[in-house]
């Protein structure tokens, strides 16, 4: 637990939903509405310009990169070069759409925020949203407090989701038509130890079946069991927002971190950082 992260980009807004692809991390950076990539090197590409803010992403089998488009609730899709709309959900979507996970099969699996957090609306809950390629968007699961970051195992029979404002990962059984079934708590973090309590923003999945959890409540990475084990722990100097598995062996946790998460504050400080430490255990699964 005395690992210490290297800066690999900073000077950025706001980072979210990194995935790693290619030799390569991709990420959103909110307000300045792009999704970008960083090689080994830490040179920056700019993949795509988005309207609104981007959030998640994942890639369909035939290569089309899908882009969580925040504030409109639309899920869009890159492919060729052309940028185009996927699906409408904001019939669905109570607020803003946020992370993501794409399956082998391309269905997304699209969390929301589910009440205006920044604006002090009193929390409540919201759903999860599945998109199908070429079908109308889908209420998958109910009841969850702001749906975050989500993982798929590698026998892509589960569905691990991070609940920020429920303090716990909550897994689900797979369905072969992509459904949902068999709700449980796979960790509670309020329970982890005491005088902690983390929430789960970003999360990924390694070899071991253990999820890194970015918490920026309390400034750290935490890597869990299932059941809450705390096996490892990664403090950062600001918050961390996510968190990716990566690099030529997949020993390299990407972390993304911020002052602020706000927009005004983000877009004067630019203090959001793309932050890399080593780790024992390969990623594992999606995204």
């Amino acid at each position: 637990m005395d690992k210490k992260t290297e800066i690999l980009i900073e000077g950025l807004t706001f980072t979210e939903g990194p995935r790693w692809r290619e030799d390569r991390l991709f990420f959103s950076d909110f307000f300045t509405k792009r999704v970008l990539s960083v090689d080994l090197q830490g040179n920056v590409e700019t993949i795509v310009e988005t309207e609104y803010q981007p959030s998640g992403l994942g890639w369909r089998p035939d290569g089309t990169l899908l882009i969580v488009s925040m504030n409109d609730r639309k899920l869009l899709g890159l492919k060729d070069g052309i940028l185009k709309e996927e699906a409408d959900l904001s019939d669905l979507a109570s607020f803003h759409c946020n992370d993501m996970v794409v399956d082998n099969l391309g269905n997304a699996y699209i969390g929301n925020f589910g009440f205006d957090l920044h604006g002090g609306e009193k929390l409540r809950s919201t759903n999860l949203i599945l998109v199908r390629p070429g079908k109308e968007p889908e209420e998958i699961a109910q009841d969850l407090y702001f749906p975050n970051g989500a993982v798929i195992t590698p026998d892509s029979k589960t569905l691990i989701i991070g609940e920020t404002f429920g303090n716990k990962l909550t897994a689900f059984d797979i369905n072969e038509d992509a459904s949902l079934s068999n709700r449980r708590v796979w960790a509670d973090l309020s329970s982890i130890k005491e005088n902690y309590s983390p929430v789960p923003d970003g999360i990924c999945l390694d070899e071991e079946g253990a999820i890194w959890v970015a918490s920026p409540t309390t400034s750290d990475v935490l890597r869990v069991a299932e059941g809450g084990i705390l096996l490892d722990r990664i403090e950062v100097e600001t918050n961390a927002y996510a968190c990716m598995l990566g690099g030529e062996d997949r020993k390299t946790l990407y972390i993304s971190t911020s002052k602020d998460s706000s927009e005004e504050a983000c877009l004067t400080d630019q203090s959001a950082k793309i932050e890399v430490v080593r780790v024992d255990v390969p990623g594992a699964g999606l995204p």
